[in-house]
């Protein structure tokens, strides 16, 4: 399959080669049948044990290999991605929130690091209700007076996360009589799907990207008197430097978006047993327009 793919890119670039004539020095990403362009070097990508890491990261390392780089992947957590990219260990980080969740490690170590491109804009944290809950309701404030259609209840994830935190202290914010109703995520979950099934009003935790939102239509309430969940974008992150060491590849991540509902899907297949790389050559095959997009190969 790696052998098609890369014979496919060989054959667009050729036939833009033969339309557009030779490079030229204005910008673009590198000509990849240049033989000036050097691939001999290895890509060091991070990967968080998040699920929303794992598809585009996947795709990015199938397409830089057929390309005819080394790419290896360092698993890491948040804390140490960002280091690494700091130092120079890690070339590429591809889900990084912002400006959020991830503006104390921006703030510490963005001095060596390169913000190149937003992979989707949709990161979505909160409340969440099935689609079919009355229309009335469409924030959270909406939900005071009517708590009892949830019975009282909002399901949530495991103490000590911090959507744990920020739910209760938003009940105590919005003055809602509500519980909490801590468990794990796959407990928060089993809860909704109960409800859902049944076409229950239910009100839990909810986050982007996550299957939930490609199984079930939900609609995440809008925090309209106090802000505890701000949406975030997911930016592709490089170390400072790797627009001079490998360009190509700088400029490869610099054209980088994806869809989050594919992303979604993607976590679904995973979750089901799909492999890193089945997923990732599933998506390049496709998406063949959007890589040439990303790559700078349509003339």
């Amino acid at each position: 399959m790696k052998k098609r793919i890369s014979f496919f890119f060989s054959i667009i670039l050729l036939i833009g080669i033969v339309a557009c004539g030779p490079p030229t020095d204005g910008g673009g990403t590198t000509d990849t049948t240049d033989g000036d362009v050097n691939r001999d070097i290895t890509i060091t990508m991070g990967l968080t044990n998040w699920t929303s890491t794992i598809p585009p990261t996947y795709i990015a390392k199938e397409i830089l290999e057929d390309l005819g780089y080394t790419v290896e992947l360092q698993p890491a957590d948040p804390g140490m991605v960002f280091t690494g990219l700091h130092r120079g260990d890690i070339d590429v980080f591809m889900d990084a929130w912002l400006p959020d969740m991830h503006a104390n490690f921006m703030e510490r170590y963005g001095e060596n690091i390169d913000d190149v491109a937003v992979s989707y804009t949709e990161g979505e944290m909160g409340w969440v209700i099935p689609d079919y809950v009355d229309e009335s309701i469409q924030t959270v404030s909406d939900i005071r007076g009517n708590e009892h259609l949830f019975d009282n209840q909002i399901f949530g994830i495991e103490e000590g996360a911090g959507m744990t935190d920020s739910g209760r202290a938003m009940i105590e914010a919005y003055d809602l009589d509500l519980t909490y109703v801590a468990s794990s995520e796959p407990g928060m979950l089993t809860e909704a799907r109960r409800h859902i099934s049944n076409e229950e009003p239910v009100l839990f935790l909810g986050w982007r990207p996550h299957p939930m939102f490609a199984d079930w239509d939900l609609r995440v309430l809008e925090e309209d008197e106090e802000e505890f969940h701000p949406t975030s974008q997911v930016h592709i992150l490089t170390t400072s430097g790797l627009d001079e060491r490998a360009p190509e590849v700088y400029n490869f991540f610099s054209n980088w978006s994806i869809p989050i509902n594919d992303v979604e899907e993607m976590i679904v297949k995973y979750d089901e047993g799909m492999s890193e790389e089945e997923l990732a050559r599933e998506w390049i095959e496709e998406n063949q327009d959007r890589v040439q997009e990303m790559l700078g190969g349509t003339s």
